[in-house]
């Protein structure tokens, strides 16, 4: 929880170091802001605490979320413009800064681009399927809420979940982190691994450098612009004791998605200069109980009975509104007709029941209640209708065909994994900002250690992570090479 007291560029007697831009972390953001820097003629070094290919970003599968009419979108027969993009990311993010959905959307088409210059290409097909992720290469697929009906209403369904071509669950996003390490190699750009940054180093109210540490060894290093680039906190417990207690969940029964270095550091040295952070209580949880997609023809209650969610609802979404529900209990109700078994196996079964009374014993919900709830599920179902909840009509079948089954959803008993979502506040270009709206001159943050459009679980879609990481990156590595220039 301490936040490191900034170093006066007074008390520091050598420089082990002199450049134009030292980037924090080697992650998604870190690499593509360093590649934008040097592209844009700065002197760049990047430090990273951790090893090569160790960073949080290399453990995701490879969804990069981008659409405006990507070649994948054209050649697989989706329109997409940029204003459909950020009329959706908006919904789901209504309390984003438009300007960044703007600009996140409207450079859609570019940054793809940008991306496959690293050295690889999306595949140009298309996976229909209900999924967390294709097991195959398939390069588009729907990975968010676009599907919901209630959204539908709004934004047409759009596929913008682009996977990078690595089969399965893994290794998709650790293959470009590759490449665009190898683009750094070939640029003369070092990467100083096993090195972290400890503190700012200031003059005045302007930041002139980092202080690091490797191992024994420490220095300080002079830049004419820092990016921090170094990680969430959802491997610092006392930071999410103190700000996202929801994340402790996944310590009883559960996977922290993240690596040994994501301990908030980042964003505690930010707050060093008067920087702020934003959303730290917000956060990415989720136990997916699809695929298969036919689970999702069941329904989701609480211990009251009652549903609180459109089950074909992004997997963490459904899981932000469990974690709600009292005592955060829920339940996916099934019958002998739609019975299936959550291919990730995370949900425990109950128990199966030859009555609705028995299963409202059995799960200690209140007598009546979960009879009441599917019935008028039930009646409405077999209309093809949802007037509750608005369920596509695809997942749309009465439960009544008994026996009853029932998973637990609940944290503990059921498996979750989750991330920090709350980070540094920032301009467009990654610009630190204190609470003023004033900018921390030589200071710049991106990926999870800054916050942008990733703002919680309910408006999550898999690949904006990763996409607005390399995005904003982008954006901080121009601003931060195009200040040095203006010095």
């Amino acid at each position: 929880m301490e936040i490191p007291d900034p170093i006066s560029i007074e008390s520091v007697g050598t420089w082990s170091d002199e450049v134009d831009v030292v980037v924090i972390g080697a992650g998604m953001a870190g690499v593509s802001a360093a590649l934008e820097a040097r592209a844009s003629g700065a002197s760049v070094l990047v430090l990273d605490s951790g090893g090569r290919l160790t960073c949080t970003s290399a453990m995701a599968g490879g969804h990069f979320y981008l659409g405006g009419g990507t070649e994948v979108q054209q050649a697989t027969g989706w329109d997409d413009s940029p204003e459909a993009m950020a009329d959706y990311l908006g919904l789901m993010s209504p309390e984003c800064d438009p300007a960044k959905i703007s600009a996140y959307a409207e450079d859609g088409v570019e940054h793809f681009r940008w991306l496959e210059s690293l050295g690889f290409e999306f595949n140009r097909s298309f996976y229909p399927e209900k999924a967390v992720v294709q097991p195959g290469v398939e390069g588009l697929s729907f990975t968010g809420n676009e599907k919901c009906l209630d959204v539908a209403e709004v934004v047409k369904p759009t596929p913008r979940g682009h996977k990078v071509p690595v089969p399965g669950d893994t290794g998709g996003a650790g293959l470009v982190v590759g490449l665009a390490l190898d683009k750094l190699d070939a640029l003369g750009v070092e990467v100083r691994w096993e090195t972290g940054a400890t503190a700012m180093v200031v003059d005045g109210d302007q930041v002139v450098g980092v202080t690091w540490k490797n191992y024994d060894h420490t220095g300080a290093i002079r830049a004419r612009s820092v990016i921090v680039a170094a990680g969430g906190f959802v491997l610092n417990r006392a930071m999410l004791e103190e700000h996202a207690p929801d994340l402790l969940a996944v310590e009883s029964n559960g996977m922290a998605l993240g690596n040994t270095h994501d301990d908030g550091l980042g964003i505690r040295m930010g707050q060093s200069v008067g920087g702020v952070a934003d959303y730290l209580d917000k956060v990415f949880v989720t136990g997916p109980f699809y695929p298969p997609g036919e689970a999702l023809r069941g329904i989701v209650v609480n211990k009251l009975g009652k549903r609180f969610v459109n089950e074909d609802s992004y997997h963490s979404r459904t899981s932000a509104f469990v974690f709600e529900q009292p005592d955060r209990e829920g339940y996916l109700i099934l019958d002998s007709a739609t019975m299936v078994q959550p291919s990730y196996r995370f949900q425990p079964l109950v128990d199966g029941w030859d009555t609705i009374e028995e299963m409202e014993q059995g799960l200690g919900i209140p007598a009546g209640a979960l009879a009441e709830t599917m019935a008028a599920y039930d009646e409405a179902a077999a209309r093809g209708e949802d007037p509750e909840f608005h369920k596509a009509p695809e997942y749309l079948v009465p439960l009544d065909q008994g026996p009853w089954g029932a998973y637990d959803l609940t944290p503990g008993k059921c498996f979750y994994a989750g991330f920090s979502c709350g980070g540094l506040r920032v301009t467009v270009d990654g610009q630190l900002l204190r609470a003023d709206g004033s900018v921390v001159r030589g200071v710049y943050a991106a990926g999870a250690c800054a916050s942008n459009i990733a703002v919680d679980g309910k408006g999550y879609a898999s690949g904006i992570q990763l996409g607005e990481a390399s995005y904003f990156g982008r954006r901080a590595g121009r601003r931060a090479t195009a200040e040095v220039a203006q010095r």
